[in-house]
C-alpha cells in the first residue's frame, strides 16, 4: 500500500477507537414502544441511516426510523469485541 493510504487508514482507526474508548457506544436494540421517532412518514431505510438513525419496519404502529440509544457501560465482552480484542 501507498504511505498515504496507510496514513488515512491509521487516522480513521484511531478516531474510531477513541470514540469507542469514551464509552459513547450506541445501539439500535430498542424496545419498539420506547423508540423516539427520527424521520417522517415514508422515509426510506437509506434516508434514515443517512440521518444517523436506525430503521426497523418489522413492528407496526411504532416508529420505523428511530434514534439509537446510548450504551454507557457495555458489558466487558462487548467492549473488548468492539475494540478488536484489546483490553480496555
Amino acid at each position: 500500500m501507498e504511505p498515504r493510504v496507510i496514513c488515512v487508514l491509521l487516522l480513521v482507526s484511531t478516531l474510531a477507537l477513541s470514540s469507542l474508548a469514551q464509552g459513547q457506544l450506541e445501539t439500535c436494540v430498542v424496545d419498539p414502544h420506547k423508540r423516539t421517532n427520527c424521520g417522517s412518514p415514508g422515509i426510506t431505510p437509506s434516508q434514515c441511516k443517512d440521518k444517523g438513525c436506525c430503521f426497523d419496519n418489522t413492528v407496526r404502529g411504532v416508529p420505523w426510523c428511530f434514534f439509537p440509544v446510548a450504551v454507557d457501560n457495555p458489558p466487558e465482552g462487548r467492549a473488548r469485541a468492539a475494540l478488536g480484542g484489546l483490553k480496555v
